[in-house]
């Protein structure tokens, strides 16, 4: 199944009333019935050339005031996400998943590729962004970028978090003990959903990917920035303005001092990459400058017999 989609209803259905799940299943069955049922309507949301968003348009058109809102709000996900042939199997599989969660049943995740994983809690994501406010955005990033850098720098916690041979659970009840009242719920819950829904190798990598996504979703990008020493204010404020320019939306800056790159800043948006700092030139200067063979012997004694031994070709 599309992974978007499972971590849209995970989160979907993980915030409903758990009374109401059996009335979410009955819909999202009665649904489906007629996605396959209903000729005209199965030619729409199965035609092709008809984009996922008309899809969804027309899915929240046709179910307004029928369904549950929950049920009625996956639907038109799932035509916005799933492949057009695939809407009829989607709606089925929405149907069963939410049978499962109304019976009660414990409900795995399961494995996925780094790609597919980061997009399946993209889509748990999407699903609390879009009942977040602007300034709820802007803090959810804020958290999670906080977060990120804590795990990142510190080695047991990040051992622990990224350990695939450590129970789900117990590395969720890790999360829940480092942020349960200290940040709002929203965050909780998404960055225990890295845990059931990501991979564990790739934990910071990807609450690092949610902060971008939470970015985007207030209109923004982040711009990451490690620099050699402190930048203040006004320059954060010039570089900001610039990056907006090249990226053509607003720009956040995310700082981080690193001092080993000695001088200037290291800067990516997306796949942009700006290395501007003094141990990217020396790096750079080096490759230019040192022979393949010179890297490979070094600059001791077996690297000036090989040089002794060539000139000595040479002269002959």
């Amino acid at each position: 199944m599309n992974p978007t989609l499972q971590g849209y209803a995970a989160a979907v259905m993980e915030a409903a009333d758990p009374a109401s799940l059996q009335g979410i299943a009955d819909d999202l069955a009665a649904i489906e019935r007629q996605a396959v049922s209903n000729a005209p309507l199965r030619a729409a949301l199965t035609d092709t050339s008809v984009p996922g968003r008309v899809r969804r348009a027309v899915m929240l058109e046709i179910l307004e005031g029928k369904v549950a809102p929950e049920a009625r709000r996956l639907a038109a996900f799932a035509c916005l996400v799933v492949p057009a042939s695939e809407v009829p199997a989607a709606l089925g599989w929405l149907a069963s998943r939410a049978w499962h969660e109304a019976e009660g049943r414990e409900i795995e995740e399961p494995p996925l590729s780094l790609t597919q994983a980061r997009q399946r809690v993209a889509g748990y994501a999407t699903a609390l962004h879009e009942d977040m406010t602007y300034e709820q955005l802007e803090s959810l990033e804020d958290d999670l970028f906080r977060f990120g850098r804590i795990v990142a720098s510190t080695p047991p916690l990040r051992a622990a978090l990224v350990d695939r041979d450590l129970d789900g659970a117990a590395r969720q009840g890790l999360v829940s003990e480092l942020l349960e009242g200290k940040a709002p719920a929203t965050t909780l819950a998404l960055v225990r959903y890295v845990v059931a829904g990501g991979r564990a190798r790739d934990f910071v990598g990807t609450v690092e990917f949610l902060v971008e996504q939470t970015a985007a979703a207030r209109g923004w990008r982040i711009a990451h920035v490690r620099a050699a020493a402190p930048i203040d204010d006004a320059q954060q404020t010039m570089l900001g303005d610039s990056l907006a320019g090249l990226a053509g939306q607003p720009v956040e800056l995310q700082l981080v001092i690193d001092e080993t790159l000695l001088g200037g800043a290291r800067i990516r948006i997306g796949d942009l990459l700006v290395d501007a700092t003094a141990r990217g030139r020396i790096d750079a200067l080096r490759e230019h400058l040192v022979p393949a063979g010179w890297q490979q012997t070094g600059f001791g004694r077996a690297g000036r017999e090989h040089t002794t031994t060539a000139d000595t070709e040479g002269a002959n």
